[in-house]
């Protein structure tokens, strides 16, 4: 598979898959089929894991944790492994991005980019590893000196949704390694192939045993117990608000572990007038479509300047009906399959809802019938008004809501309008708007001029409802550590008592 031409078919067979724990392969009692969304073939067969199997991974990185076979090693030495596998995903790109595409529906061109991130990923997790590092206090006077250390928080849960099957995992397992922490995956159960996949990879890079371990079932069952388990110290989620709130309860019922959570979305494009309007509406349809809309940081509520608003949503309606849906394992289409069928419906109720609260379809709207799978056409509403359902619920599916404003005060708090946090982006060619709107609309990740930007040096993450915490880069290793202040005194103590 070094080539997508001819593009890749569909499997003969499903292929059967185990669980991984302390570097062994275990075969599924009870197995969970999963067909390509694109297709409606079976694809993949995925062990449905028991509590003791969850129970047998966090032993294991436990053990691996506490005799220091991973914490104990040197940062170079951690790297080293990190590097490699980069390689090795390098070496298998287009097998796994296959697998991505067919068990998510996603378009195989996107998945092979998506990998590409990975690798990178892996690259700066490994150069991360080597500059970890605490701080000294030589200020504290010629008799004590003091040190800050940085010590890997011990056995992380890793919980990762099924829209960014191995993307959203490696944006967090090489940073967790780099810190010298171990793991217990607990991936999506409709697309679980990946990330067993990884642990091909990791193990053949020379991770030893013990350290990475998946675990595959429902989120309702495997998952919730590994949010509670007392014997895991920090748990990282992806995934919506609601089950972010979970979390919360689940964390402070079991041992108070510390949590990373990176939730829901309802994210604006804000359109000045003066912008390139041509390069925002190509923005806006790429943000609203990449992923087929199902993306926590896709931008869903477009926020244009009135004077321009028909101008621009016509220009934005001729991008978008220029877009490409089809199979997702044809290199030519951009937008692929819906994941699941729940997903699938909860789009398609509020296109429904949308033109039920009045809102106008200015393109889209529809379901495109390509004999098999379940795909949506990218669609545009105009005439939204801040109250609609449309307008405040995360959709996660290929929705975008239009809504006008005359002044820059209207379109920061349009923007701020929602209880969520977790991404923006802003067309303008005036550094002063540019300046004012990014300090002041409360998002984790900022665009200006351009969108879905950028690269695993910089921390990911949300304000509000959107999350805790940051991924990638220095501040994702850093997440995954806990600082401990160090006295030490020299010379001769001064007594207390005389």
């Amino acid at each position: 598979m070094d080539t997508l031409r001819p593009f890749p078919k569909l499997p003969a067979t499903p292929r059967e898959f185990g669980f991984y724990i302390d570097g062994a392969w275990h075969a599924g009692r009870e197995m969970f089929e999963r067909a390509s969304p694109g297709h409606g073939v079976a694809v993949s067969r995925i062990p449905r894991c028991t509590s003791d199997d969850l129970n047998a991974a966090v032993v294991a990185a436990r053990n691996a944790f506490e005799d220091r076979r991973w914490a104990g090693i040197s940062g170079a030495a951690r790297a080293a492994v990190l590097l490699r596998a980069a390689e090795i995903l390098k070496r298998r790109r287009s097998e796994i991005a296959y697998w991505e595409s067919l068990e998510n529906g996603k378009p195989i061109s996107q998945a092979m980019g998506e990998i590409d991130h990975s690798i990178a990923c892996f690259e700066i997790g490994a150069g991360a590893a080597r500059m970890l590092h605490g701080d000294s206090f030589n200020s504290l006077g010629d008799d004590l000196f003091g040190m800050v250390l940085r010590e890997p928080i011990g056995v992380v849960g890793l919980i990762t949704p099924w829209n960014f099957p191995f993307l959203i995992l490696c944006e967090r397992v090489p940073f967790i390694l780099a810190s010298g922490c171990t793991l217990v995956v607990k991936p999506s159960e409709v697309t679980s192939a990946t990330t067993l996949l990884l642990a091909e990879v990791l193990e053949e890079a020379g991770l030893p045993k013990g350290v990475y371990n998946v675990i595959t079932g429902s989120g309702r069952s495997i998952g919730q117990a590994l949010t509670e388990h007392p014997d895991v110290d920090m748990l990282s989620f992806t995934g919506s608000t609601a089950v972010g709130r979970s979390c919360v309860h689940a964390s402070a019922d079991s041992n108070f572990k510390k949590l990373g959570l990176e939730l829901g979305g309802k994210n604006p494009i804000i359109v000045f007038a003066d912008a390139d309007l041509e390069d925002a509406a190509d923005a806006a349809a790429f943000g609203i479509s990449f992923n087929t809309g199902q993306c926590c940081v896709s931008s869903s509520r477009l926020i244009v300047e009135r004077s321009v608003a028909a101008e621009f949503e016509a220009l934005l309606a001729a991008k978008m009906a220029k877009i490409r849906v089809g199979d997702p394992l044809d290199p030519d289409t951009q937008v692929g399959a819906i994941t699941t069928d729940a997903q699938n419906q909860v789009i398609l109720g509020y296109i429904a809802k949308g033109q039920a609260e009045g809102a106008k379809i200015a393109i889209g709207g529809t379901v495109k019938d390509l004999g098999h799978g379940q795909y949506i056409q990218p669609t545009l509403f105009t005439g939204v008004t801040p109250e609609m359902a449309i307008a405040r619920d995360e959709i996660f599916g290929p929705v975008l809501c239009s809504m006008p404003f005359d002044t820059v005060e209207e379109a920061i708090a349009l923007a701020n309008d929602t209880v969520y946090g977790l991404a923006a982006s802003l067309w303008t060619k005036s550094i002063d708007k540019a300046l004012t709107v990014t300090r002041r609309v409360r998002a984790g990740r900022f665009w200006v001029n351009c969108i879905m930007a950028g690269g695993p040096e910089m921390p990911l993450g949300g304000f509000k409802q959107s999350g805790w915490g940051r991924e990638a880069g220095k501040y994702g290793v850093e997440e995954y550590t806990q600082i401990k202040s160090v006295h030490i005194e020299t010379g001769k103590r001064n007594h207390w008592i005389a």
